[in-house]
């Protein structure tokens, strides 16, 4: 079968399609034929060496995927040949099949497509952890987006809208804004022009977002701090900037905020059950139409090399997948 193999760290041209042997399930497991696997921002620090998942060589890239089972080894209940499944992994799923612990499958609903099912694990289960786990975002409160655009800024978009907040976009762009404002968010904020803490503050009257969710990182982290309610919650989703922020903690004092991260992988290890909870939730509300899981382009395992350029020029609106 045909694989996406990272044989040393390297950029997306470094990358290599090769046959390996088709997988057999062990005890516990099934083999799943991909339909579709998502990429995710962190996939391009993945096989760059500069993630804190580094796993062992050659491995395949992306950690999300929907699929048929194909077959299960020993002590498998629960599923069947030909059930449809999204399912979950630290990276592996670009190649054609995969060979999983079943724990880490979940069946789709009647109605969810593969290509949608596909992204909905890492950046909507990320999400629904951050605005209900780790920020108790409340009905009526204001909640900021950064980098509204992208596959986990979308998700706050939707998953914030569902649980009755005020969401403010914010992005680099008006192509991005006018995506943002498609999907539901109620203002927007071009910080690419516009200074964030200073727009964040007149349209909340002054008062400042009481959560504010942040993929992105570098330099608008401070200045989205800076415009925080008194006892808001300052998610820390990641760095797509690719720089590292770090915060002045006077202004944390100040505010009397909270700065939270957010580290979902952990959560799934040590919470399973609520991560499961989660997801049944997400599974509904994307299966109600609820939840747009919108995917920005398809492409095919031979083309890794440009949908992951496409994920680190941040030029995706929504999910990017790959078609094996």
């Amino acid at each position: 079968m045909k694989a996406v193999l990272c044989s040393r760290f390297g950029g997306p041209d470094d990358l290599e399609i090769k046959d390996i042997p088709t997988p057999v399930a062990g005890p516990g497991e099934a083999v799943v034929a991909i339909r579709a696997a998502a990429l995710n921002f962190f996939d391009t620090l993945l096989i760059a060496g500069k993630y804190q998942h580094k796993p062992p060589f050659p491995f395949s890239p992306a950690s999300e995927f929907a699929g048929v089972v194909e077959s299960m080894g020993p002590g498998v209940t629960g599923f069947a040949p030909g059930d449809r499944v999204m399912g979950w992994m630290g990276s592996g799923a670009a190649r054609e099949r995969v060979t999983l612990k079943v724990d880490r499958l979940v069946r789709l609903p009647d109605g969810l497509d593969f290509d949608r099912a596909a992204g909905l694990t890492v950046t909507y289960g990320t999400t629904i952890h951050a605005l209900k786990d780790r920020a108790g975002l409340k009905p009526g409160e204001t909640l900021a987006v950064l980098g509204a655009a992208g596959g986990t800024g979308l998700a706050a978009i939707e998953l914030g809208k569902i649980m009755g907040a005020r969401v403010i976009a914010c992005a680099s762009s008006a192509d991005k804004l006018a995506f943002a404002r498609e999907h539901g968010a109620d203002v927007t904020i071009n910080y690419g022009e516009e200074d964030l803490k200073e727009v964040l503050r007149r349209v909340t009257d002054g008062r400042g977002a009481d959560v504010i969710y942040d993929p992105v990182g570098g330099a608008y982290a401070e200045a989205a701090l800076r415009s925080i309610a008194w006892g808001g919650r300052f998610l820390v989703i990641g760095f797509a900037a690719g720089e590292i922020p770090k915060l002045p903690l006077n202004l944390v004092l100040l505010k009397g905020c909270d700065v939270r991260g957010v580290f979902w992988g952990q959560f799934t290890e040590r919470f399973p059950a609520k991560h499961r909870a989660n997801m049944a939730d997400v599974l509904q509300w994307a299966s109600e139409g609820k939840l747009s899981a919108h995917v920005h382009a398809v492409y095919p395992l031979e083309q890794i090399a440009d949908a992951l350029k496409a994920l680190a020029n941040r030029e995706a609106k929504g999910k990017i997948l790959l078609r094996p």
